[in-house]
C-alpha cells in the first residue's frame, strides 16, 4: 500500500509498504482521508524526542473498520469511524476521564498518537492500537470530517476552558485564521455571544474569518494592530485571546491586547516566547497552553457537525501529492485544511 513516511529531518517520501495486520486488541482502519496539519511541519523540520523513524505521518484520520484483532468487539466491519488523535496510556486518571491529551505518562513516551511518532493515517490503512481510540461516525461521511479530529477539536477544547468569560459584554481575539483559527471563529460565533475579532497577516484569511461571522478583522502585521484592537474594545481589552500562531509577534500582540483577569491561550507552535516582567501582561491574566482535546469533546464536535453548527473548509489532494501540499502549507497557500485521500 502507499504511505507518506517520515525518514528523517525534511525527508518525506511516498513509498510502498506492507498492509498492516491487527494484533489482538487492535483495529485495522481503511483510511478515507487524512488531514494535513502545521504540526506535521514541526515533526518534519525538527523531529521530537526519541522518535523511531521512519513512520507514517497523519494524525487527523477517519475511515472504515477493515479488520478486528482478536478480542475486539463493539464494532462492525465497514463501520465508519474517526480516530481519536492523542494516544495515552489508557489507565491514568486523565485517560480514564477521556483526557488522553493530558496523559500522566506522556513525557515518558516518544509516541503522542498515530502520525506523531508511530504510523498514522496518510496511508491506505492504519492500525489503531485500542478500540477506545475510535469514535463511531454514524451518519457522517468519514472523508468529509477527518480534519475535525484536530482542526475543530483543538480550538473547541481551548475555547471551552474560557467559556465563563465569553459573555455578551466581552471581546475575544482570534489570531491566525488557518485550519484551526477558522474553526475557532465558527465555534465562537455559534456557541457564544462575545464579540469576535479575527487577526491575520493575509487578506484572504481575513475574508475567510468574515465569511464565518467574525465581527471585526485586523491585519496583525500592521504596527498599529494593538491600537486598532483597543479602539474596538476600549480600556477593558479582550477577555480572551486565542493565538493559533505562537510566533514572537503574535505573542507580543496577545499580551498587549488581553485584559485584566483575561485568558491568554496559546495553541500555535511557531516557537515564539514571552520575556515575562511585571506589567507585560495585565493583573490576573493567565497564560494557558492547551493541547488537543478529550475523546468526549470529540464526540461533541461531531454532534456540532451533525447539527450544522460547524463546517470545515477543506481541499482534497491525492496521497501522492503530500510533499507538494506540505510546501503549499509552508508558503501559507492553504485556506482551511488540506486533506490527503488514498486511491485504494
Amino acid at each position: 500500500m502507499k504511505a507518506v513516511r517520515l525518514f528523517g529531518v525534511n525527508d518525506v517520501r511516498v513509498v510502498d509498504v506492507d498492509r498492516p495486520v491487527p494484533k489482538p486488541g487492535e483495529v485495522l482502519v481503511k483510511v478515507a482521508a487524512a488531514g494535513v496539519c502545521h504540526s506535521d511541519l514541526h515533526l518534519i523540520e525538527h523531529g521530537r524526542r526519541a522518535q523511531k523513524q521512519p513512520f507514517t505521518l497523519g494524525h487527523e484520520n477517519a475511515g472504515w473498520v477493515e479488520q478486528l484483532g482478536d478480542g475486539v468487539d463493539g464494532f462492525e466491519i465497514g463501520e465508519p469511524v474517526m480516530v481519536f488523535g492523542p494516544w495515552g496510556c489508557g489507565h491514568c486518571a486523565p485517560c480514564q476521564a477521556s483526557f488522553e491529551n493530558y496523559c500522566e505518562h506522556q513525557s515518558e513516551s516518544p509516541v503522542l498518537g498515530g502520525g506523531l511518532g508511530t504510523d498514522g493515517g496518510m496511508a491506505e490503512y492504519m492500525i489503531v492500537p485500542h478500540p477506545r481510540l475510535l469514535v463511531k461516525l454514524g451518519d457522517l461521511a468519514p472523508g468529509e470530517v477527518a480534519p475535525l479530529s484536530d482542526a475543530a477539536l483543538t480550538p473547541y477544547h481551548a475555547i471551552k476552558r474560557s467559556a465563563a468569560k465569553l459573555t455578551p459584554s466581552s471581546f475575544v481575539f482570534v489570531i491566525g485564521i488557518g485550519g484551526l483559527g477558522h474553526m475557532a471563529v465558527q465555534i465562537l460565533k455559534k456557541l457564544y455571544a462575545a464579540t469576535v475579532i479575527a487577526g491575520d497577516i493575509a487578506d484572504d484569511k481575513l475574508d475567510v474569518a468574515r465569511h464565518h461571522g467574525a465581527d471585526h478583522v485586523v491585519r496583525t502585521d500592521r504596527p498599529d494592530a494593538a491600537e486598532q484592537i483597543r479602539a474596538l474594545t476600549g480600556s477593558k481589552k479582550c477577555a480572551v485571546v486565542l493565538d493559533f500562531v505562537g510566533a514572537a509577534p503574535t505573542l507580543a500582540l496577545g499580551a498587549a491586547t488581553v485584559g485584566l483577569n483575561g485568558d491568554f491561550t496559546v495553541v500555535g507552535l511557531a516557537g515564539g516566547h514571552i520575556d515575562y516582567a511585571a506589567g507585560v501582561v495585565p493583573w490576573g491574566a493567565s497564560l494557558c497552553v492547551p493541547y488537543w482535546g478529550s475523546r468526549v469533546e470529540l464526540m461533541e464536535v461531531l454532534d456540532m457537525k451533525r447539527k450544522g453548527i460547524i463546517d470545515i473548509d477543506y481541499t482534497t489532494y491525492p496521497l501522492e501529492r503530500a510533499n507538494d501540499v506540505y510546501q503549499m502549507l509552508r508558503e501559507g497557500r492553504i485556506n482551511g485544511r488540506a486533506v490527503l485521500v488514498p486511491s485504494h
